[in-house]
């Protein structure tokens, strides 16, 4: 296996350095960007990332800059993104960055908040210039392929590909690393369409020898999300809406966002105005709301109230609540 990807490494870099897409974080490899970016794109496709990640530099340019910054400001900047604890991540990774610098060996680097152990080789090896593997799902899936490992996917396979791909690191480490992503993305696709035609392994791959592309990865059975039914209250006092702070240990906690109930009675709120359904996926949870717009009665002090602009500027709301921001 060893000698069959130290095979694979030239013609991969030939094909990145020819095709590579021409994203705004690779042009700025120094550590606390790649940070940014990788923490961004943990979990969320590179379209939703581009011009967030360039507007989110803009106005954090340095890891002091954020640090500095409130929370609430963070999360407004952050909005849409999803996933919210990788920006609370973020931005206490940026503080200690900026009292100790940027850490300068793998262990360091994992230490990070919201930095696993591909976040912590994708920015050793593209900022650092270490040979440390950063394997995802794109990297075990082209290395499943090119090898034809019928092995049912697991945390032991990612082992055993880090540390095979560790003996092999070229001197050009971020480019291997962006590479084998690269090709992941644009040319070994997953659900049984790789583009095995324009591949820089079209010679090497022994699934696509044995035409058997689509067999590899066997993947383990997903467990299936758990549906959640909940109430959603767009309630409305004069000029101002009510918004609460989700709860430690709650979907979206931090976040401010519309109130949510397992059960409620709207109208005990006040007048109902207009009632919408919605769906939002998590990554285990299925949550299908009923969202009430109602005009409030007077305006409950447990919740906290905030003009539409004050919600626009100040007050990031996740994208769970995008349906229903049609009330404001």
């Amino acid at each position: 296996m060893q000698a069959l990807l130290r095979a694979a490494i030239p013609p991969l870099l030939a094909w990145f350095s020819a095709h590579k897409r021409d994203l705004p974080w690779r042009k700025d490899v120094s550590p606390y960007s790649v940070l940014v970016s990788e923490l961004m794109l943990q979990q969320t496709r590179v379209e939703a990332v581009k011009e967030r990640y360039v507007a989110f530099l803009s106005a954090y340019p340095t890891a002091s800059a954020l640090a500095a910054a409130s929370e609430e400001e963070v999360m407004k900047a952050w909005e849409g993104l999803g996933y919210y604890s990788r920006a609370r991540n973020l931005h206490r990774a940026a503080a200690i960055v900026a009292r100790e610098g940027f850490p300068t060996t793998f262990e360091g680097v994992r230490a990070l908040p919201g930095v696993g152990d591909y976040t912590a080789g994708a920015i050793c090896s593209i900022a650092l210039g270490l040979k440390e593997p950063a394997v995802d799902g794109n990297v075990v899936r082209i290395l499943t392929r090119l090898f034809a490992d019928g092995r049912c996917a697991d945390d032991r396979r990612k082992k055993d590909f880090s540390a095979l791909l560790k003996e092999v690191y070229p001197p050009e480490t971020g480019q291997f690393c962006e590479a084998l992503m690269e090709l992941g993305a644009l040319i070994c696709l997953p659900n049984g369409a790789p583009v095995c035609e324009k591949c820089p392994w079209k010679g090497l791959c022994r699934a696509h020898a044995a035409g058997e592309e689509t067999r590899y990865p066997v993947l383990a059975e997903k467990r299936a999300r758990r549906v959640e039914e909940v109430i959603v209250l767009v309630l409305k006092y004069g000029a101002r809406y009510a918004l609460v702070k989700r709860k430690k240990g709650e979907l979206l906690a931090g976040m401010y966002g519309f109130p949510v109930f397992e059960k409620a009675d709207p109208a005990a709120y006040g007048n109902i105005l207009a009632v919408k359904t919605a769906k939002f996926l998590f990554t285990h949870v299925e949550w299908r709301m009923t969202g009430y717009f109602i005009s409030a009665s007077h305006p409950f002090p447990e919740f906290l109230w905030a003009t539409k602009e004050e919600i626009q500027t100040q007050y990031a709301i996740p994208s769970a609540f995008r349906a229903f921001r049609s009330f404001l």
